[in-house]
């Protein structure tokens, strides 16, 4: 491809970190310094009271599962429109996933069919803040303090967006973040936990770490550790954690630019939208700031978006649509359900078309992509 979808990025000491942490410190197992300097960058810049690294956002969001004490049976409320991970999280532990309809300005879930998918054995709501641009959070959390339910935010594209000027992931009880390659800030796969209702912090720890107390024993807090409570082996390497604190260090500049090139699709590709060729992703709002992650088109209908794709690529530019709402897939049949109709999510995933964006998209492959799908339409 000429100008292929993504392209990961070396932003500058990552390779450096990686010898450091191998010659140096001597230390490849997870929990070393480059994991402890990450999750303090993560929470002093997010302003978060706990942040734990995890070798996937999957793993973060298992671990919320576990932490809401999900049993079978239990429901957990989310939007069709998203990756499987957010649903199999809680279907791992007995969960069933009832999946609502998405808006169809922001493609995030429709607040207003919240409450009315609400039961008795509902647990938690899950706020996908789908391409980096939130969720209606202040609703979402007052119709969770209303029946007393816990709020994940699946902010896994979300890195530094914002919702009313606080951090995407900070503002429910846990929020799950993804540094896979295909994202901002990366460290080919891994992710974070963060932990912003305090009374769940220790118990995390404990999740994270096998189900023992093993944080509190390097702690000094007592003299040996042992099995205290369910848990797994959710560290990621300190490879890993190495390769993303020099990320962080450069996570400014890195979402700077990606804003930049979302801003300039948006620019070019208004006056089609204008003309009734297409829609767009949307600018920011008076209180929402988003991350750059992705810019998307939305065609006509599914044929269109495919003819579109196809033409892109006889040209050597890689666009890719998205989900496939899981409602409609297997596993979604079998473990979940539906709240009402999902009508816009149907409608919208057959016609959502992501364009290529990466740190290192010029301006003029920007509108290379541009002056094709104005030749498509024309």
């Amino acid at each position: 491809m000429k100008i292929p979808f993504n392209k990961p990025l070396i932003s500058g000491k990552e390779l450096d970190y990686i010898s450091e942490a191998v010659i140096e410190n001597n230390w490849l197992a997870g929990d070393g310094d480059f994991t402890r300097k990450s999750q303090e960058w993560l929470e002093i810049n997010l302003h978060c009271s706990k942040t734990l690294l995890t070798h996937s956002c999957t793993a973060a969001l298992e671990m919320c599962a576990i932490l809401c004490r999900i049993l079978p049976g239990d429901e957990i409320i989310m939007p069709s429109y998203t990756f499987v991970s957010t649903a199999n999280a809680f279907v791992l532990r007995g969960g069933i996933p009832v999946f609502v309809d998405i808006r169809p300005d922001t493609l995030n879930i429709d607040e207003k069919l919240i409450e009315d998918a609400i039961t008795e054995r509902t647990k938690a709501i899950v706020a996908v803040h789908y391409a980096g641009v939130a969720c209606e959070m202040d609703k979402i959390i007052k119709i969770a303090e209303k029946h007393s339910l816990v709020v994940i935010e699946d902010a896994a594209q979300a890195l530094l967006s914002t919702y009313k000027n606080r951090y995407l992931g900070t503002i429910g009880d846990f929020g799950t973040i993804s540094f896979h390659e295909t994202k901002n800030i990366i460290s080919g796969e891994g992710g974070a936990l963060l932990i912003n209702n305090k009374n769940f912090i220790e118990r995390a720890e404990i999740i994270r770490e096998k189900g023992t107390n093993r944080k509190m024993f390097f702690r000094g807090e007592i003299d040996k550790y042992s099995w205290v409570d369910m848990g797994s082996s959710y560290l990621p390497s300190e490879l890993t954690a190495a390769f993303l604190y020099a990320q962080l260090e450069n996570s400014n500049k890195i979402i700077s630019k990606r804003c930049d090139t979302y801003l300039l699709y948006y620019q070019l590709l208004k006056p089609m939208e204008d003309s009734g060729n297409l829609r767009i992703a949307k600018k920011d709002s008076e209180h929402l700031t988003n991350n750059g992650h992705l810019f998307y088109i939305i065609a006509k209908d599914l044929e269109e978006r495919t003819q579109l794709i196809d033409h892109l690529k006889k040209s050597g530019i890689e666009a890719a649509f998205h989900y496939v709402p899981l409602h409609t897939s297997p596993a979604g049949k079998k473990y979940g359900r539906t709240a009402g109709k999902l009508s816009i999510t149907e409608d919208l995933s057959e016609r959502v078309l992501r364009l290529p964006l990466y740190y290192d998209m010029t301006e003029d492959q920007v509108h290379t992509v541009v002056h094709e799908i104005e030749k498509f339409y024309k």
